[in-house]
């Protein structure tokens, strides 16, 4: 359908808690078009504030592991327990070019909804619950930046104002060929 800009470090969207989903007739385009950007990006995870859009909404697609036959929807999502702990190196498609090592809950169970509205709770653990839990933290306004060593954060300012500046000049570009337009 279309492939939406995935929103990087730097814009106020993805410091905020998103907003749950009330109007579930709204979706399936929604949703349609973050898998788009997901596949054209390369990502096994995309949050709606990625794209933009102020909903408690993610998609996870991990079928090409055996933790999953299929990709994922996943809305109003909330974490309601954890065990154990692990570490793996995570990137993020907000902040690209930077991999990091994070510490994460081993398993995870989760309540959650269907885009059809109907609630569920399901465990889940290796890079599965890993990607809920990474989606998880976009939609509350964390970046995996957030969950390392302040000393080690240091290490990747430069990155990040890089990061940062560039979303400013990319958004400032976008309103003036829509000006141009009008």
């Amino acid at each position: 359908m279309a492939i939406l800009d995935v929103v990087h470090y730097g814009d106020p969207i993805l410091r905020k808690e998103c907003k749950p989903v009330t109007d579930y007739k709204i979706l399936p385009e929604i949703i349609e078009n973050m898998f788009d950007t997901m596949y054209e990006e390369e990502g096994i995870g995309l949050a709606a504030n990625q794209v933009g859009i102020d909903l408690n909404l993610m998609i996870i697609d991990v079928s090409h592991t055996d933790e999953a036959e299929d990709a994922n929807i996943f809305v109003n999502g909330k974490i309601i327990d954890s065990f154990g702990l692990s570490e793996m190196e995570e990137g993020c498609l907000s902040i690209p070019e930077v991999r990091l090592p994070i510490k994460r809950p081993e398993k995870i169970r989760f309540k959650y909804q269907l885009p059809d509205g109907s609630e569920h709770i399901d465990e889940f653990r290796g890079l599965f619950g890993r990607a809920i839990q990474h989606e998880m933290d976009h939609l509350k306004g964390v970046f995996i930046i957030d969950r390392i060593n302040p000393l080690l954060a240091i290490k990747y300012k430069k990155k990040l104002k890089e990061i940062e500046d560039s979303s400013i000049i990319l958004k400032t570009s976008k309103h003036k060929k829509r000006d141009l337009v009008l």
